[in-house]
This record gives structure tokens, sequence and C-alpha cells, in this order.
């Protein structure tokens, strides 16, 4: 049973298949029968793990495994408003949980996304790490912006144990036994 760690790239459709001719999944991994667990937006990077074992790819989706994110911010965001995301935030469709928030001393050694963020000389950014146990639709950028710090750019860095570590935008790699025995724990 196959199952991989994917780097989506900037404007990826989390998916195989596309009618309006935007580039998909398909496009990277040549591994037949395998889905992805979870998404990410098409303007989201970041690891994806895919696999054909569909109780595992259940147990990704409905578990409760970490999920770290970088997130590039307008702004420096101040102590109290990474306090509200440790404390966990309210959004339009219910109270997050507790978000383990941090900023990131520098910013991260990441390659340059194909389209620039928009660079504006008086509106500094920072970089972000947040951890999440819960996938909502865009809730990592609902969240930054109720805060006050729209994100610019988005990454998905770990899911559990598993890493971008060794990869670039639009390559993936198989897990071995192991990694896949944690992700199953």
């Amino acid at each position: 049973m196959p199952t991989l760690a994917f780097w989506k790239p900037y404007n990826v459709l989390t998916q195989f298949t596309d009618r309006q001719g935007r580039a998909t999944l398909a496009d990277f991994i040549d591994v037949g029968g395998v889905y992805a667990a979870g998404r990410l937006d098409y303007d989201s990077e970041g690891l994806l793990i895919l696999s054909d074992d569909k109780r595992l790819l259940t147990r990704l989706l409905h578990g409760h495994h970490p999920r770290t994110y970088w997130a590039q911010v307008e702004r420096i965001p101040n102590e109290a408003a990474l306090e509200r995301l440790r404390v966990g935030i309210t959004l339009n469709d219910g109270p997050c949980l507790p978000v383990p928030a941090r900023l990131l001393p520098t910013e991260p050694d990441l390659p340059p996304r194909p389209v620039p963020i928009r660079y504006r000389a008086n509106v500094p950014t920072a970089w972000l790490e947040l951890i999440l146990r819960e996938g909502r639709n865009r809730q990592v950028r609902r969240m930054t912006a109720a805060i006050g710090h729209p994100t610019l750019r988005l990454l998905r860095v770990a899911i559990s144990t598993i890493t971008l570590e060794g990869l670039t935008p639009g390559a993936w790699r198989l897990l071995n036994a192991d990694e896949v025995r944690r992700l199953r724990a």
C-alpha cells in the first residue's frame, strides 16, 4: 500500500482532475489509486499525505493529528494577538480549539513562490507557526485575519511527525513502514 508525502506547490488543486485546466496532483504524482488525506487550498502550499489505505485516510481525516503551519502575515503580531489564538478564537462558524502559536524568530528558508507576495514598503511582515488539531475551510487564514494580521503566504510544514524535510515544491517521497505506523497511532 503506497503512502506518500508530497509538497503541494502554490496554485495546484488538491485533486487529480480539473475541468478548467488548472494544475492538479496528476501533474506531479504518477502513483495510481492514492487519494489525499485532507486538502490544501489552491493558494496554499505544503505537505499532503496521500495513500490508497482507506483506514489510514479516514484516521488522518477524522483523527486529531497535529498539523503545523507557517503563515506569513501582515505586520508583526504582539503577544496579546498570539494569546487570542492560544486560548481559542471564535470564527463565524463557531469556536476554534486553542492553538499553540508563536512568532518565528527569523524568516524560514523557503523556495520563492512562483507568484511573489505583494511587497509594501511601509507594512512589515512576520512569520507565525500554528499547530492545529482541527481542519476547517481556510481556518488559518480566517484566524490570522480575526486577530488583525491577514495571511499572505501559507504552508503546511508537518502532519504529525511527517515533515517537508527533503522535499521541494512538486516533489514527493514514499513513507517508510515506521512513518506509516506512527500515522496510524
